[in-house]
């Protein structure tokens, strides 16, 4: 497993003896929480399916004890120049404290239709060097370098974006292709202006008690595309830092079913002996806003108006407790602040959630989800695999 992602419902896989050729190889996972636990991804690395003897990752199926085919997606986690799949991943929705069993078989290579899908992204040069990714829930944007000299209405800004969706098919296309995304034709919309602030966990980094933000986008690759993921790399150019110049990847991920991407901030100071960063994950202020932390799970959620549609949304960022220092706020912004690792890689998760998408109708439930979500994280499915004959 390629150490880059660790998505939200990410199986703790245990090591079971070295295999010989198989027909199948038994998962049997568990949900060791006693919570409810929908559309939890399960991954399973190259070197755990080697037994398979498969060619090629995405010749792998994946069945239901009842012998009902799963979707699943073969996955390249580190972009490398063969392209070469790493892990396969399919997803289970889990009963409190539950246990289930899959068998994972080699069959013809894998194919899906449009139907299928549940994460997609892309790079989107018609609207100012935009990349925009959804699920079969959210949808979010992020603004390259385009925008920041048009015309029209310049934009220099790092922040994620939100697009409210109320349908689970994949929109990016559609929106984009008639350009009335400002309006709800029954789908949803783009009702949030993200502007100069971090909107939905865009990040920055924090020194000399302010927050130093890179510009827009400058490149953007690809990793996986669906069905039921979505990965991809941001770059940034170096910016200033209190006076030290730092490049930044950000690695994002979004799975199907899920309220929240998964980010990696990967830190480049330009010199040696650059000083300890601080990283920060923000959410745009609202006025009226209910903001609620937990220092203890690590976690920031507010409930707001939505500021061009009736209703309401949930937005929150999650560290976890282990990097987890402190919240504090600017005049555009309430913030997280991120201990990143020996490797200069801040990770959080952000997301968000609209009430007339119906999953939380109001703050206690998204409260009690984003409580929920990061319990998950220190308790993610566990799994064993078993050869079978």
């Amino acid at each position: 497993m390629h150490p880059y992602l660790k998505p939200a419902a990410l199986a703790a896989l245990v090591i079971l003896p070295a295999m010989t050729d198989a027909a199948s190889l038994e998962i049997r996972a568990v949900n060791p929480l006693p919570l409810a636990r929908p559309s939890q991804t399960l991954e399973i690395s190259a070197r755990d399916l080697a037994p398979l003897h498969a060619s090629n990752l995405d010749l792998i199926h994946v069945t239901d004890p009842r012998g009902n085919e799963l979707l699943c997606q073969a996955i390249d986690t580190d972009g490398d120049a063969l392209h070469a799949f790493d892990s396969v991943i399919f997803q289970a929705n889990f009963a409190p404290g539950e246990t289930q069993l899959f068998s994972m078989t080699v069959g013809r290579k894998q194919t899906y239709q449009k139907d299928q899908f549940k994460a997609f992204g892309r790079f989107v040069r018609e609207r100012f060097d935009d990349f925009a990714w959804e699920n079969d829930c959210i949808a979010h944007r992020a603004y390259g370098q385009a925008l920041e000299t048009w015309k029209g209405e310049p934009l220099t800004s790092s922040t994620i974006d939100i697009w409210s969706k109320r349908t689970p098919r994949m929109v990016i296309n559609d929106w984009y292709m008639t350009g009335d995304y400002h309006v709800d034709h029954g789908e949803g919309g783009d009702f949030f202006s993200a502007g100069l602030s971090r909107g939905c966990g865009g990040s920055g980094l924090w020194a000399n008690n302010r927050l130093w933000l890179s510009r827009n986008f400058i490149n953007s690759k690809v990793l996986a595309n669906g069905p039921l993921r979505v990965l991809f790399e941001l770059e940034y150019a170096p910016f200033d830092v209190n006076g030290v110049m730092v490049g930044e990847t950000k690695r994002i991920a979004l799975d199907a079913g899920q309220q929240f991407s998964r980010f990696e901030s990967h830190y480049h100071p330009g010199q040696a002996a650059a000083p300890a960063l601080t990283a920060a994950a923000g959410l745009k202020k609202v006025k009226g806003e209910k903001v609620e932390f937990d220092a203890a799970q690590g976690w920031l959620a507010k409930w707001q108006a939505m500021e061009k549609q009736t209703g309401s949304q949930g937005v929150a960022v999650i560290t976890g407790p282990a990097v987890f220092e402190k919240p504090l706020e600017d005049s555009l912004n309430h913030l997280v602040l991120i201990h990143p690792d020996a490797a200069q890689v801040a990770t959080y998760w952000a997301g968000f959630c609209w009430d007339r998408a119906g999953r939380c109708v109001d703050a206690n439930a998204w409260n009690r989800h984003v409580s929920e979500f990061a319990r998950g994280l220190g308790s993610p499915i566990e799994i064993k695999r078993t050869l079978k004959p």
